[in-house]
């Protein structure tokens, strides 16, 4: 494992708290964003996600003042997304103190997006997310869904990350709907399918439980490895995962 893995916990927002669903839904309450970003560089996070998770659906943007507030205490990259609909909005979110925007629906349903925001500010501060479920119908046994996992597409998974890598953006964020908040491992398959197909990093997201679960993603090909329940609700420190990785040769931060 030549490459360095980073470690990022993801903050999911609603109503300006953390929250944490199961599946995305059956939300609960975890904490103040400030304090959960600040406690995360504390404890050695490489990056932070910062994701407001209801700001699509409800057709707003994402709340400024948080994206200032959290900006203010980080001393690692952190990434915004929910609500980034133009490239008007992520320009309001990198002002806030962003160093990157992550995108999904709005990039899927209006795919020149993606390349008007390169454009704008450069591949380096694009990210674009990809909900994922299975589907045996797709090519790839894998749909992409939108709306915050509310709406299936019909579109196969890997071809729409292989369009996404078309536009040269370095970091592929696929999260599995079936993995949410579930704890019983990532979705390894989806991860080592969309791995091969890209030449972006691609990032593991949904479904964290133990600490070989994050293990199995690096060998499925995973260059980031975001994680939340785990560690809002103390079950696995950052610390104590990059000892757990250094011990099984993987190279991290």
């Amino acid at each position: 494992m030549d490459k360095t893995i980073q470690i990022m916990p993801c903050l999911d927002m609603q109503n300006g708290r953390v929250v944490k669903g199961v599946h995305f839904v059956d939300i609960r309450d975890a904490g103040d964003p400030v304090e959960c970003a600040r406690a995360y560089c504390d404890n050695g996070a490489d990056e932070l996600a910062l994701l407001d998770i209801t700001a699509t659906v409800e057709g707003r943007a994402t709340m400024l003042n948080v994206v200032k507030r959290v900006a203010e205490v980080t001393t690692v990259p952190f990434t915004v997304g929910g609500g980034i609909s133009d490239v008007k909005s992520a320009e309001q979110v990198l002002n806030a103190g962003a160093n990157k925007v992550s995108t999904s629906s709005a990039a899927f349903r209006k795919p020149e997006l993606i390349e008007e925001m390169v454009k704008a500010f450069g591949s380096e501060k694009v990210t674009v997310a990809i909900d994922v479920d299975q589907n045996k119908a797709m090519p790839s046994g894998y749909e992409v869904y939108i709306d915050g996992g509310r709406t299936a597409t019909g579109v196969d998974a890997i071809e729409w990350a292989r369009r996404v890598d078309g536009y040269g953006i370095p970091v592929i964020l696929p999260t599995s709907k079936a993995g949410d908040g579930a704890q019983t491992g990532y979705d390894l398959p989806v991860i080592k399918a969309m791995k091969e197909a890209v030449s972006a990093d691609v990032v593991a997201s949904g479904g964290a439980g133990k600490l070989e679960h994050f293990y199995q993603a690096v060998q499925a090909g995973a260059a980031v490895l975001l994680a939340a329940s785990v560690f809002h609700f103390g079950l696995i420190g950052i610390g104590e995962l990059k000892d757990y990785l250094k011990a099984q040769g993987v190279t991290v931060r």
